[in-house]
């Protein structure tokens, strides 16, 4: 199992590369690299999930803004 840490805005990430554990996810959920415009949105389970069922991918940080945080 790959070493991770917990940087300092509280996402984990893998101790040889620094990638954030979510976007790494979320590639293997679409299939595809992601963009590094891409924004991985974590669900309800808040972002010390990194499960698939709890990430989202936007095609930008404004889609993410207006559909992830959008007043309801």
């Amino acid at each position: 199992m790959a070493k991770t840490y917990v940087n300092e805005n509280g996402y984990r990430c893998f101790s040889n590369s620094g990638k954030q554990v979510s976007r790494w996810v979320a590639e293997k959920k679409i299939g595809r690299p992601l963009q590094k415009s891409e924004v991985v949105h974590h669900g309800s389970k808040g972002k010390g999930c990194n499960s698939r069922s709890n990430l989202t991918v936007f095609k930008s940080q404004s889609e993410h803004m207006r559909k992830a945080h959008s007043k309801r």
